[in-house]
């Protein structure tokens, strides 16, 4: 059981999944689009679709948002992933550095230029992340400290005093994951601004059908169970 298991928010939780349940199916149907793309059509077309594209993923920030107002638990064992899925996890979701490993893999023509840039963005990246992973660990630290573990061995303690330490973990997980959120947009958007139309293409292309194989695997695995 993950630590930040929690008691169940149904309104949180299910509003959640019906948002989600529809926020995929757009995906795919998004990743069909962008599949349908030739090299002939207009810039002005591809980046409205890429813009497109861009909002379907501010919108699922936003929507994650309000879990996190609401039971931020939630987002760092999220019920409505594949056990496989959870295992991928950094803070509640892919690492923003896979953004860059996926261009790496998917975007052909790249001038010297763009490759520096590049770089510059895979170095600032992995910094911050380092930074957010140190931020989340002092929260697990705080975690195990002996007044909170006092506090969560308390059964007819001080209520309010048990609701103030919960409350100071709530804000600061919130905050961890905010930044971890923050991260992962800003870094699409630095190697969207360096890649032309094409090459954003290639990059959406690549990152919609990564989260949508590794959806499919989840749900497989899931199914059939743990192999012997």
């Amino acid at each position: 059981m993950s630590m930040f298991a929690s008691k169940p928010q149904p309104n949180v939780q299910e509003s959640f999944e019906a948002f989600y349940e529809g926020w995929l199916a757009r995906h795919e149907s998004f990743l069909q689009q962008l599949l349908s793309v030739t090299p002939n059509d207009d810039d002005a077309e591809q980046r409205m679709l890429i813009e497109q594209v861009m909002c379907h993923y501010q919108q699922f920030l936003e929507e994650k948002s309000n879990v996190a107002n609401g039971d931020v638990f939630l987002l760092f064992s999220p019920p409505w992933l594949s056990a496989y899925e959870r295992s991928l996890l950094w803070i509640g979701d892919y690492k923003p550095s896979l953004i860059l490993r996926l261009a790496d893999g998917a975007v052909t023509g790249l001038t010297a230029e763009q490759r520096e840039k590049m770089e510059r963005v895979r170095d600032e990246t992995k910094r911050a992340e380092r930074e957010v992973s140190e931020a989340m660990a002092a929260v697990q630290e705080s975690m195990a400290s002996p007044r909170m573990l006092a506090l969560v061995r308390v059964v007819d303690g001080v209520k309010t005093e048990q609701e103030a330490a919960l409350q100071v973990l709530k804000d600061a997980l919130k905050k961890v994951s905010e930044r971890g959120d923050e991260l992962r947009a800003s870094t699409m958007r630095k190697v969207v601004e360096i890649l032309s139309p094409p090459q954003t293409v290639q990059l959406l292309v690549a990152t919609l059908r990564f989260q949508m194989r590794v959806r499919k695997n989840g749900l497989h695995r899931d199914e059939v169970g743990p192999s012997c």
